[in-house]
């Protein structure tokens, strides 16, 4: 099986086109749903991040509190890394169990937002990123979460660059103009993917 990953900055849209891949019929691995899976109670993740964090970043009935995390995450480097540390190896161990599960035939694209972050690039034979201007992705950040501009540039400069995931995709759809235009990217991809 052809191994195929899909990453975008924050904000460039990778869930729009990640869902237009699905309607075609591909098999979407989503490590975002995965880090929540590895970290629901009862897990050796979560475990693991309340040992290195506390029990302060749990909710009442015992659930990760995401914001609590996030808040003690963001912006300290080191406790960045140790979470990485404890969440990557398994949401990487159960992508991998997820793709050894895809019938042969079928097209596998693990979502990977951080790809190029943690180095991932080299573990795939085709590479799609999708791509914005910096300038829209801003704008849709603040627009999305409500964000500040220098609230917005902090999350999107804690990112690979734009250059950076560039440089390593094999295939770009650039989603800054109508869902139209995205769509018949997508189908072209799909088309080459396929082939």
């Amino acid at each position: 099986m052809t191994r195929i990953a899909l990453t975008g900055g924050i904000a460039s849209g990778k869930s729009t086109v990640a869902d237009m891949f699905a309607e075609q019929g591909a098999v979407l691995i989503d490590s975002d749903v995965l880090a929540r899976e590895v970290v629901e109670p009862g897990t050796p993740g979560l475990e693991a991040i309340v040992g290195r964090f506390g029990d302060g970043i749990l909710t009442g009935d015992g659930r990760l509190d995401r914001a609590a995390l996030a808040g003690l995450i963001f912006g300290d480097d080191e406790a960045r890394r140790d979470l990485g540390a404890i969440t990557h190896p398994l949401v990487a161990r159960r992508r991998e169990e997820l793709l050894a599960e895809v019938p042969a035939g079928h097209l596998a694209i693990a979502v990977i937002p951080l790809l190029v972050e943690n180095g991932l690039e080299r573990s795939f034979d085709e590479v799609i990123v999708v791509d914005v201007p910096v300038e829209l992705q801003l704008e849709r950040l603040m627009a999305r979460n409500g964000h500040t501009r220098d609230q917005a540039w902090a999350r999107i400069r804690s990112q690979a660059t734009r250059e950076q995931r560039l440089a390593v995709a094999t295939h770009v759809i650039d989603n800054s103009g109508s869902i139209e235009a995205t769509r018949e990217q997508v189908a072209s991809v799909l088309g080459r993917l396929r082939a």
